[in-house]
């Protein structure tokens, strides 16, 4: 049996087999749309659930693959119709989540002709990426994320809108515009790879720093419009000065005990700190920094609260002899 072309005759768990092949994937694209971690699952789960209802109208004339991707996209676009706020003023995305590095590894190799190979590209999945593609419009922002990074014909792209081929490519233009409006100017010397001797040691001298709790060091690592912020909590702060009078603000100098884990997060290096809790006997999740490094030097700080470290797949606690 084809699975292509006899979709409708599977039964559910054969069906379940075959599109759980293609989770995760889904999953990126999803996140890609919306942003958040968890509103990307429950997308997906929604996308399986229409799917299985539409079962019977799976006709072969698309891959299995493009027709979850475009039962995903319009479940997207659903959600974002519904509930998804504007980004604030200065380009904060306060749902913002962080997408772990290990479940990106999940992700088929494919092809160098493939849309899965594209789609893991660096560059569309770090967090500056992600916040300029909040700023779009939900419906251009899939017509970037469907033609730019999946590679998508633009007829294909239409029929799954519902628009022309003109259509498609007037808001590729739109989109395209605007992620140049919010993207860093310097996108193409984005964080270097994991084999990027520089980038390892500015992160070795931003985690002890951070432990020390020395501020002087920190902003020595800060590039002078460095920016930082904490989704959810409201706040955007531009510019070293503004940021380390954050820091100081909120009492960072104060903190004592603090224990650090070196990991990565959307392709980007990352570190997660510990706070030692007297009552727990045990270093206890804090916040988990996650680094975008340009010429040497910190450009951005994107914090995330505690309750992310059991989906990035961290330690629960760190003992007292092994912190």
């Amino acid at each position: 049996m084809s699975a292509d072309t006899e979709l409708g005759e599977v039964g559910r768990s054969a069906f379940s087999g075959l599109a759980e092949r293609h989770r995760r994937e889904l999953h990126v694209h999803c996140y890609r749309m919306l942003g958040s971690f968890e509103d990307a699952e429950d997308t997906v789960q929604e996308t399986f659930l229409r799917a299985w209802r539409r079962r019977e109208t799976f006709a072969g004339r698309s891959t299995l693959r493009a027709w979850l991707y475009r039962i995903a996209t319009n479940a997207c676009l659903d959600l974002l119709a519904k509930c998804r706020p504007e980004p604030a003023t200065g380009g904060e995305v306060r749902w913002l989540q962080p997408y772990p590095d290990r479940l990106l590894d999940e992700l088929p190799a494919g092809d160098a002709d493939e849309p899965e190979t594209v789609a893991v590209a660096r560059e569309t999945i770090e967090l500056a990426y992600l916040v300029a593609v909040q700023h779009l419009a939900p419906r251009p922002r899939a017509v970037l994320i469907l033609r730019d990074v999946l590679g998508w014909p633009a007829k294909d792209v239409g029929e799954l809108l519902g628009d022309s081929v003109n259509s498609v490519n007037s808001a590729l233009q739109r989109a395209r515009a605007g992620m140049r409006e919010h993207l860093p100017a310097e996108r193409q010397d984005w964080t270097g790879g994991e084999e990027d001797a520089g980038t390892r040691e500015l992160v070795r001298r931003f985690t002890e720093a951070s432990v020390a709790t020395d501020v002087g060091a920190l902003a020595a690592l800060l590039r002078d419009d460095v920016r930082c912020s904490m989704p959810p909590t409201p706040g955007l702060h531009v510019g070293r000065d503004a940021v380390v009078n954050n820091w100081v603000e909120d009492g960072f100098e104060s903190m004592e005990k603090l224990r650090a884990v070196v990991t990565s997060v959307n392709r980007q290096p990352a570190v997660a700190f510990y706070l030692w809790r007297k009552g727990e006997g045990a270093y206890l999740p804090l916040t988990i920094d996650v680094l975008r490094v340009t010429g040497g030097v910190i450009t951005e700080i994107v914090t995330f609260h505690d309750d992310r470290f059991p989906r990035l797949g961290l330690p629960e606690r760190l003992e007292w002899a092994t912190a």
